[in-house]
């Protein structure tokens, strides 16, 4: 855990349950609270020391997670256009990617206490997934800081946050349009950001994004192996189904190229890719 940060000992102390432990980091509105339980109830968790109890009462509503005062959140239309070129455009490419990462914090904990009785794997995948996700937050801060900024310092948007609201009550539809449409949008994009950024000669943004980019084809590939097991325990046939997701929810956001070396590696199909492809020319 990064030593940096505290978390609130009474809010550690009081998660008996994994999914205590889950709904706390999700409440926690300050980045450095979130991280620091989020890194804290990972390990605690890694031990053995949470339980996922199968009498656990059903979770709570949970309009918005936690969020600190900045950045604003307004919608995706009305963030300005900035290139990376100047160093305003650089710190707030960086702090955009920040922003991902802290509601992928979220995301991955909300996975945790939403979906209950599922197989213990599927915990151990998410709460890892949270971890992951907390370090790389930590990483882009650090680098924006070095920038001359902080996070809260440019407007942000909140769509990632919406998908999860539109799938609460769908574990399956859930794997497939969280991890498997959104998070793997940035398997598409980051690539090409790395080349960019290189080019200009930052590498240490380069270095951050290669790591983040490396472990979240991870983090997609646990999405499409419980988006399969959702399907298999529901009996539907997952490529027709992954497009009718698709088509009900999630066509207006998919854009092109994809990259398809990156997505075979995180569980996609040919046939998969081509459906992506095909809708986002829709």
């Amino acid at each position: 855990m990064d030593p940096s940060v505290r978390w609130d000992d009474d809010s550690f102390s009081m998660a008996l349950s994994l999914f205590d432990a889950a709904r706390a980091c999700l409440d926690a509105a300050s980045p450095e609270n979130k991280v620091a339980l989020t890194q804290a109830y990972a390990a605690k968790f890694a031990c053995g020391e949470l339980s996922t109890d199968s009498d656990a009462p059903a979770p709570q509503p949970i309009r918005m997670p936690g969020r600190p005062t900045r950045p604003k959140l307004v919608p995706a239309r009305q963030l300005p256009q900035r290139g990376i070129g100047s160093a305003e455009g650089r710190a707030a490419f960086v702090h955009a990617i920040a922003h991902i990462e802290f509601n992928a914090i979220d995301l991955a904990w909300d996975a945790v206490y939403r979906f209950r009785g599922m197989p213990p794997e599927f915990y151990a995948d998410w709460v890892s997934v949270a971890n992951d996700e907390s370090r790389h937050f930590v990483l882009l801060r650090d680098r924006l800081r070095e920038l001359g900024h902080d996070y809260g310092d440019f407007d942000a948007h909140h769509g990632l946050w919406e998908m999860a609201e539109k799938t609460a009550h769908d574990g399956l539809a859930r794997m497939a349009l969280v991890p498997r449409v959104l998070e793997a949008r940035g398997l598409d994009v980051t690539p090409g950001m790395i080349a960019k950024l290189r080019n200009l000669g930052d590498a240490a943004t380069v270095e951050i994004l290669e790591l983040i980019l490396e472990e979240e084809v991870a983090h997609v590939a646990a999405g499409s192996h419980w988006y399969r097991w959702y399907c298999g325990r529901a009996g539907v046939e997952p490529r027709s189904t992954f497009r009718e997701l698709l088509a009900k929810y999630a066509g207006p956001v998919l854009r092109g190229p994809f990259n398809h070396q990156a997505r075979l590696l995180a569980g996609f199909d040919a046939e998969e890719i081509a459906a992506l492809e095909q809708l986002s020319r829709a």
